[in-house]
Protein backbone atom coordinates (compact mmCIF):
# COMPACT_ATOMS: atom_id res chain seq x y z
CA UNK A 1 0.00 0.00 0.00
CA UNK A 2 1.20 3.51 -0.70
CA UNK A 3 -0.25 6.96 -0.52
CA UNK A 4 -1.35 6.50 -4.21
CA UNK A 5 -3.77 3.93 -3.33
CA UNK A 6 -5.60 5.62 -0.18
CA UNK A 7 -8.83 6.66 -2.44
CA UNK A 8 -9.39 3.43 -3.44
CA UNK A 9 -8.92 2.24 0.29
CA UNK A 10 -10.85 5.15 1.74
CA UNK A 11 -13.91 3.98 -0.76
CA UNK A 12 -13.67 0.60 0.75
CA UNK A 13 -12.78 2.06 4.70
CA UNK A 14 -16.27 3.94 4.05
CA UNK A 15 -18.53 1.45 2.50
CA UNK A 16 -17.28 -1.23 5.66
CA UNK A 17 -17.36 0.67 8.63
CA UNK A 18 -19.26 3.03 10.85
CA UNK A 19 -16.32 3.81 12.11
CA UNK A 20 -13.97 4.43 9.55
CA UNK A 21 -9.94 4.75 9.67
CA UNK A 22 -9.27 8.53 8.75
CA UNK A 23 -7.05 9.24 5.43
CA UNK A 24 -4.74 10.62 8.43
CA UNK A 25 -4.25 7.19 9.97
CA UNK A 26 -3.12 5.59 7.17
CA UNK A 27 -0.56 8.49 6.30
CA UNK A 28 0.76 8.02 9.71
CA UNK A 29 0.82 4.26 9.14
CA UNK A 30 2.85 4.59 5.72
CA UNK A 31 4.75 7.53 7.44
CA UNK A 32 6.63 5.23 9.60
CA UNK A 33 6.57 2.31 7.12
CA UNK A 34 3.97 -0.31 9.14
CA UNK A 35 3.51 -3.31 6.97
CA UNK A 36 0.29 -2.31 4.77
CA UNK A 37 -0.21 -4.44 1.66
CA UNK A 38 -3.59 -4.77 -0.82
CA UNK A 39 -5.00 -7.67 -2.19
CA UNK A 40 -5.80 -7.34 -5.81
CA UNK A 41 -8.27 -8.74 -8.42
CA UNK A 42 -6.43 -10.52 -10.83
CA UNK A 43 -8.04 -9.73 -13.73
CA UNK A 44 -9.20 -5.94 -13.48
CA UNK A 45 -7.39 -4.64 -10.57
CA UNK A 46 -9.59 -4.16 -8.61
CA UNK A 47 -8.98 -3.68 -4.91
CA UNK A 48 -10.48 -6.27 -2.93
CA UNK A 49 -9.25 -6.33 0.81
CA UNK A 50 -6.10 -4.68 2.28
CA UNK A 51 -4.30 -4.62 5.91
CA UNK A 52 -2.28 -2.67 7.51
CA UNK A 53 -0.21 -4.25 10.85
CA UNK A 54 2.78 -3.68 13.62
CA UNK A 55 5.75 -5.00 14.17
CA UNK A 56 7.31 -5.65 17.81
CA UNK A 57 9.61 -7.56 19.79
CA UNK A 58 8.83 -10.91 18.40
CA UNK A 59 5.15 -10.37 17.96
CA UNK A 60 3.18 -8.74 14.97
CA UNK A 61 -0.46 -6.93 15.75
CA UNK A 62 -2.69 -6.46 12.80
CA UNK A 63 -3.92 -2.60 13.38
CA UNK A 64 -6.79 -3.26 10.10
CA UNK A 65 -7.80 -5.53 7.72
CA UNK A 66 -10.93 -4.87 5.41
CA UNK A 67 -12.40 -6.83 2.46
CA UNK A 68 -14.73 -4.80 0.52
CA UNK A 69 -18.46 -5.75 1.47
CA UNK A 70 -18.67 -6.97 -1.72
CA UNK A 71 -16.42 -9.61 -2.11
CA UNK A 72 -17.04 -10.57 1.80
CA UNK A 73 -17.65 -14.27 2.36
CA UNK A 74 -15.15 -15.66 -0.10
CA UNK A 75 -12.24 -16.36 1.50
CA UNK A 76 -10.61 -13.20 0.96
CA UNK A 77 -9.84 -12.87 5.06
CA UNK A 78 -8.11 -16.03 5.17
CA UNK A 79 -5.97 -15.02 2.22
CA UNK A 80 -5.34 -11.46 3.80
CA UNK A 81 -4.17 -13.26 6.97
CA UNK A 82 -2.07 -15.76 5.47
CA UNK A 83 0.08 -13.15 3.86
CA UNK A 84 0.18 -11.46 7.31
CA UNK A 85 1.36 -14.91 8.84
CA UNK A 86 3.86 -14.75 5.90
CA UNK A 87 4.98 -11.52 6.56
CA UNK A 88 5.43 -11.88 10.46
CA UNK A 89 7.41 -15.20 10.13
CA UNK A 90 9.68 -12.98 7.69
CA UNK A 91 10.01 -10.32 10.59
CA UNK A 92 10.86 -13.05 13.17
CA UNK A 93 7.30 -12.36 15.25
CA UNK A 94 6.27 -15.37 17.12
CA UNK A 95 2.84 -14.09 17.58
CA UNK A 96 0.12 -12.22 16.09
CA UNK A 97 -1.96 -10.13 18.30
CA UNK A 98 -5.30 -8.01 17.24
CA UNK A 99 -8.21 -6.52 18.99
CA UNK A 100 -11.86 -6.79 17.27
CA UNK A 101 -14.88 -5.37 18.16
CA UNK A 102 -17.30 -7.79 20.51
CA UNK A 103 -20.06 -7.08 18.70
CA UNK A 104 -18.05 -8.18 14.94
CA UNK A 105 -19.17 -11.93 15.24
CA UNK A 106 -18.60 -12.63 11.93
CA UNK A 107 -14.77 -11.63 12.15
CA UNK A 108 -14.51 -13.24 15.58
CA UNK A 109 -15.27 -16.18 13.80
CA UNK A 110 -12.82 -15.58 11.10
CA UNK A 111 -9.71 -15.17 13.02
CA UNK A 112 -11.14 -18.27 15.52
CA UNK A 113 -10.84 -19.97 12.18
CA UNK A 114 -7.34 -18.79 11.45
CA UNK A 115 -6.54 -19.96 15.15
CA UNK A 116 -6.96 -16.64 17.14
CA UNK A 117 -8.32 -17.41 20.38
CA UNK A 118 -9.53 -14.25 22.99
CA UNK A 119 -7.10 -13.58 25.90
CA UNK A 120 -8.37 -10.71 26.69
CA UNK A 121 -10.54 -7.37 26.54
CA UNK A 122 -10.10 -3.55 26.09
CA UNK A 123 -12.62 -1.58 27.82
CA UNK A 124 -14.53 1.03 25.93
CA UNK A 125 -11.89 0.56 23.28
CA UNK A 126 -13.63 1.59 20.18
CA UNK A 127 -16.26 4.39 19.55
CA UNK A 128 -19.61 3.19 19.21
CA UNK A 129 -23.03 4.86 18.31
CA UNK A 130 -24.08 5.46 22.14
CA UNK A 131 -20.22 5.57 23.93
CA UNK A 132 -17.86 3.17 23.54
CA UNK A 133 -17.19 -0.68 23.14
CA UNK A 134 -14.99 -2.83 24.47
CA UNK A 135 -12.72 -4.98 22.09
CA UNK A 136 -11.90 -8.46 22.27
CA UNK A 137 -7.92 -9.00 22.30
CA UNK A 138 -6.99 -12.65 20.37
CA UNK A 139 -3.53 -13.66 19.17
CA UNK A 140 -1.93 -16.66 17.91
CA UNK A 141 1.31 -18.00 17.42
CA UNK A 142 2.83 -17.40 13.76
CA UNK A 143 2.87 -20.88 11.56
CA UNK A 144 6.10 -22.38 10.59
CA UNK A 145 6.64 -22.80 6.95
CA UNK A 146 5.07 -25.74 7.10
CA UNK A 147 1.69 -24.15 8.39
CA UNK A 148 2.19 -25.98 11.85
CA UNK A 149 2.33 -23.32 14.79
CA UNK A 150 5.63 -23.11 15.78
CA UNK A 151 4.98 -24.16 19.51
CA UNK A 152 5.42 -20.92 21.44
CA UNK A 153 2.73 -20.36 24.18
CA UNK A 154 1.70 -17.29 25.20
CA UNK A 155 2.57 -16.42 28.80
Amino acid sequence: MTVSDLDEVLAIELQAYPFPWTRGNFIDSLAVSHPAWLLRGPADGALWGYYVAMGGVEEMHLLNITVAPSRQGQGLAHRLLDHLDRQARTAGALQLWLEVRESNARARHVYERNGFVAVGRRKGYYPAAQGREDAVVMCRPVRAEDGREDGHAVD
